[in-house]
């Protein structure tokens, strides 16, 4: 903890309302949104970038961890304070800096709401294509912090292909502004893309600017329903053969479809084992070919009926029914563990095998769902964390899963990072040298691993 002095330092930083110490105010910045939960000796609000800077000032001095922080939307643990220290919500810098339509980009402070600037920019005709599924609650330098994704991605690309410029503070407290507007920047290393994605363990992101693109003119949307599972796993590799080029190409396994019916009575099928969530984009006639191919294409390898939404209110009721799987979750077990692992696309049959193969082994409920075009899925694994050996099993699971992803080709996270949940199998996937490497940057930027230590590497 903090002595007295130091946090009437920091409290001269940022105002004594905005340093809390309180029991009640600690719990409430002790999780993310996973199980897990640590308290911090003490939670830390700045109001801009400056008072970070002085904030890491004090905390490099007194080798205090620093835990940054969004909205706590995290599925990885990447945001607990499980040393205690520091936690530093981002969430009073939300400002909007500027829209700058020349260039198609727009800056604004780590604590905007994501889809606040993707609004921003659509009420002028613009697209920020980024959208993971808490967009609404997640912030900025959250998503920059995780290279957040969504259903989007399969065509427009992760959060970080739209990041240009950061404004960040180093862990001594430095400030430094890397990348910038020009569209080709290969001056020196790509500092830019090193700190995306690097989960708050090598500086304090304050500011980012993104770039974004002209709005699509039409879409439309369509739902496939597959008796067997295995055949829409082989009609998302046919459609994607096929030149469609969806914008969006998401799954729901049969557990997921259940739960869903049950919690909204949709009117889903029950005798079912998946249904695929189509959705092309662009000009008219480019959207209506990609639609019909995709049909077709989805019919032959197995669709028992396609319907396509005619207006863009069936369209926003095809999607509620991916939007609300996590939400039913609940109704069939206490607990859940959010997965995400990555394969080629080619191997998503494979990898939806093998995960019924691994429910199966240890006993365990595992819906599928998730952007299986861009082979991104979110095995959910269900239980009930107030019985430990079922706890136990869920840590079979879970190796057994990224066991399985990484045979196939594909890798540990697409979107939700490494935090501590996937830690213990970095080596895994990347090998030593890789991971070696990795911690001599850490090192380089972090000396005295202060910033979000015990994230992404393993204590040593």
């Amino acid at each position: 903890m903090p002595d007295s002095k130091t946090v009437d330092e920091l409290k001269s930083i940022v105002g004594q309302h905005y340093v809390l110490t309180s029991p009640e105010d600690l719990v409430a910045y002790s999780y993310d949104a996973t199980f897990t939960s640590a308290r911090p000796n003490l939670v830390v609000l700045p109001a801009n970038t400056q008072e970070v800077s002085e904030i890491l000032k004090v905390a490099n001095r007194e080798v205090i961890p620093v835990v940054p922080r969004g909205m706590g939307t995290g599925l990885a643990a990447g945001s607990i304070p499980f040393g205690g220290g520091i936690a530093l919500p981002l969430t009073r810098m939300d400002r909007l800096l500027e829209i700058d339509y020349d260039n198609m980009m727009v800056t604004a402070e780590a604590g905007i709401i994501t889809s606040e600037l993707a609004d921003a920019v659509a009420r002028e005709g613009y697209f920020y294509p980024p959208d993971p599924s808490s967009d609404h609650y997640s912030t900025l330098g959250g998503n920059v912090a995780c290279d957040a994704g969504g259903a989007h991605c399969l065509k427009y690309g992760i959060t970080g292909r739209y990041v240009m410029a950061l404004e960040v503070v180093l862990a001594d407290g430095r400030i430094m502004r890397v990348g910038g507007k020009a569209t080709k920047n290969v001056t020196g290393y790509d500092l830019v893309h090193l700190l995306v994605g690097s989960e708050g363990t090598l500086a304090v992101i304050t500011e980012v600017t993104v770039k974004f693109i002209a709005a699509p003119k039409s879409e439309r949307t369509a739902e496939a329903v597959f008796p067997r599972l295995a055949d829409a796993g082989k009609a998302i590799n046919a459609v994607l053969a096929s030149g469609v080029g969806p914008a969006m190409l998401e799954i729901m396994d049969e557990t997921a479809i259940k739960s869903v019916e049950d919690y909204l009575h949709l009117g889903l099928p029950l005798d079912v084992e998946a249904i695929l969530i189509i959705q092309t984009d662009g000009d008219e006639a480019d959207v209506v070919r990609g639609i019909e191919t995709a049909i077709e294409v989805c019919r032959q390898n197995g669709a028992r009926e396609v319907r396509v939404a005619a207006t863009a209110e069936e369209s926003k009721e095809l999607w509620r029914a991916r939007h609300s799987i996590s939400g039913s979750l609940g109704r069939i077990r206490p607990n859940k563990l959010g997965e995400d692992v990555t394969v080629p696309h080619s191997a998503v049959p494979e990898m939806i095998a093998r995960i019924k193969e691994i429910s199966a082994r240890w006993n365990l409920p595992i819906v599928i769902f998730g952007h299986a075009g861009d082979g991104n899925l979110h095995p959910n694994i269900l239980f009930d964390k107030r019985d430990p050996e079922e706890m136990e099993r869920v840590k079979g699971v879970v190796g057994d899963l990224f066991r399985a992803a990484v045979e196939v080709g594909g890798s540990l996270s697409g979107e939700h990072g490494v935090g501590v949940l996937k830690r213990p199998y970095l080596e895994m996937a990347m090998g030593p040298l890789a991971v070696e490497m990795q911690k001599r940057i850490k090192q380089a930027w972090d000396p005295k691993n202060i910033l979000n230590p015990g994230k992404i590497f393993s204590p040593t």
